[in-house]
């Protein structure tokens, strides 16, 4: 059985939030405290230790005490590059990644992932929400074997950045949640505002 002990944890903040204006997501105020506060607190029981992924505001980010890795590939590349600088920095079998701007995130993402990633002989994991009858995928909720290193870097180099063209690289399956508000996130400021609104 997988324990928070052989779990590390990765907080995505490095994102570009074009849709919020540009501001750095993990910091907006939610419930007055900086959004990536929500996360980590959340994360925190499910894993032995957090990685947080950013790529400005970097003193910022390490006030919070978790090493502050940054993306080796230019020009903001998405989530892929995230996986790929925390996979050498993890020093677990497993890496559990979830992004900066949704606040409600499972609290039992890393045991319901960590049993169907075993169940299944999987490679990696991912989260699914249901909505209105239909299922949609969570695709930076993962978690994934550490040894994935290099089968990313190799999907990397050829100049791909879409998350479920890796997945179907691998032995990859999903967990689908019932409660679809843990995965809502924070896009608009209309959208802060709602969340709010339900996490009261």
């Amino acid at each position: 059985m997988i324990t928070a002990t052989q779990i590390t944890g990765l907080i995505l903040a490095g994102g570009r939030a074009q849709r919020m204006g540009g501001v750095d997501k993990g910091l907006i105020p939610f419930h007055g405290k900086p959004l990536i506060e929500s996360a980590i607190k959340r994360l925190k029981p499910q894993v032995e230790s957090i990685l947080i992924n950013a790529n400005r505001n970097i003193t910022k980010y390490s006030h919070y005490g978790y090493p502050v890795i940054m993306d080796e590939t230019p020009d903001f590349s998405g989530p892929l590059a995230g996986f790929s600088v925390a996979l050498k920095h993890c020093n677990t079998p497993y890496l559990l990644t979830c992004p900066c701007d949704s606040p409600l995130l499972p609290t039992d993402l890393a045991e319901q992932m960590a049993a169907e990633i075993e169940a299944k002989d999987l490679d990696l994991v991912y989260a699914s929400s249901k909505e209105d009858g239909k299922v949609w995928a969570q695709p930076v909720f993962c978690l994934m074997r550490s040894n994935l290193r290099d089968s990313l870097e190799l999907f990397l180099s050829k100049g791909d950045l879409k998350i479920d063209r890796w997945f179907k690289e691998l032995r990859s399956g999903t967990v689908v949640f019932e409660n679809a508000q843990a995965f809502a996130n924070v896009n608009t400021p209309d959208e802060l505002e709602a969340l709010e609104k339900i996490s009261q």
